[in-house]
């Protein structure tokens, strides 16, 4: 792949959110197919500074962070999308800023990332004249990308969906069960059923709908009073208290665990820990946590909306269920209690589809048709 091209971002190291790790590994996967001639390819991040870099998905050499430096950021932006083949924006609010490459350079090809609850609304007409001068839009789920041409009249013939694929730095699973120490650490016994959501948890950000988890295990305490939920990942102040609170109110306060942030070398022991990975989040752009489970070997439950259904495959890589309905989330865990074998995909399956080698050839495929 000869083809000059910059990749324009908001934050690429210095936060570890979804549309972050994403655009970790779309750099890598750019910087590979450019691997012989790295001069064609530059990754511009607005908030970033230079020092935040990690060089195992592609070199300082490509990368300039600008430090909320918006102005330079911007003119630099311009500058050198004007003497690009292709420049590919992480984000619908730099829109403006490819626009005026466009003007500039009339044979320059613009690609959008898409992702999810920043695209799933309609836009004015200066942003829909924009995104009309796009090349191609990557949307990382059939939802999004449905959701986009519904609510904008985007042509169909824009659009190719891109699902997220499993990180090539992702912990490899570790052997054996779960990890004595963090039973301990957690107060779990060997007859526990552990239900896991791994997400950042917020009081900004209630969408993950942990409470339907809360209802279901008081549905289901009397059948299962062994039925455990830990809470993995970073949670404010607020939305801790909240989650006690309703847990307190749901009767389950005693089983609900809240960890807090961990490292990422720790996750395959959390991950071990699991008897069933479940989110009933219905604002998901895809899901990338839902991946990870599967990798993990951990049957999964998610809600049959948004992007949650690519990352199952349409129910095929796990139980899908309306997270309204707290009859059909407990259908769902009793199902897998009953035959947990049933509902593991195999690891291999799982790679053939969200593996980083097809991300990449995929999307090397997408570029190069250009």
């Amino acid at each position: 792949m000869a083809k000059k091209t910059l990749f324009l971002t908001f934050r690429i190291f210095s936060v570890m959110g979804g549309i972050e790790r994403v655009c970790r590994i779309f750099g890598k996967a750019l910087y590979e197919m450019h691997e012989h001639a790295a001069k064609d390819i530059q990754v511009y991040s607005m908030y970033d500074e230079a020092a935040d870099i990690d060089e195992r998905y592609f070199p300082a050499l490509i990368f300039r962070g600008f430090g909320i430096q918006k102005r330079r950021f911007i003119i630099d932006s311009i500058r050198q999308g004007i003497k690009s083949d292709i420049v590919i924006i992480s984000h619908v609010n730099l829109l403006p800023v490819a626009f005026c490459i466009k003007l500039f350079s009339p044979k320059t090809k613009l690609v959008l990332l898409a992702h999810g609850i920043e695209v799933w609304k309609k836009f004015g007409f200066v942003k829909r004249l924009m995104l009309k001068q796009f090349n191609v839009i990557l949307a990382v789920s059939n939802f999004t990308r449905s959701k986009m041409i519904a609510l904008n009249g985007l042509p169909e013939s824009k659009f190719i969906v891109l699902n997220n694929c499993l990180d090539p730095y992702l912990p490899i699973p570790v052997p054996g069960g779960k990890d004595p120490a963090l039973m301990k650490k957690y107060g779990f016994g060997e007859d526990d059923i552990i239900l896991m959501t791994i997400t950042r948890l917020s009081s900004k950000e209630k969408y993950k709908n942990c409470d339907r988890v809360l209802a279901t295990m008081q549905a289901l305490t009397a059948t299962y009073p062994q039925l455990k939920y830990l809470l993995v990942g970073a949670c404010d102040d607020d939305e801790r208290a909240r989650i006690e609170k309703m847990s307190e109110a749901f009767g389950v306060r005693q089983s609900v665990i809240i960890t807090g942030f961990i490292p990422d070398s720790t996750i395959p022991a959390y991950y071990n820990l699991a008897d069933i990975f479940i989110m009933l989040s219905e604002r998901e752009g895809f899901g990338i946590v839902f991946i990870e489970a599967m990798y993990y070997g951990k049957p999964v439950i998610g809600a049959n909306r948004g992007g949650v259904t690519d990352a199952l495959v349409d129910g095929a890589f796990g139980i899908l269920v309306e997270p309204t309905d707290i009859g059909n989330v407990s259908a769902g865990i009793k199902n897998i209690v009953a035959d947990k074998s049933r509902y593991v995909p195999e690891r291999s399956a799982v790679l053939s589809y969200f593996g980083y080698p097809v991300y990449k050839e995929k999307l090397q495929h997408i570029l190069n048709a250009l």
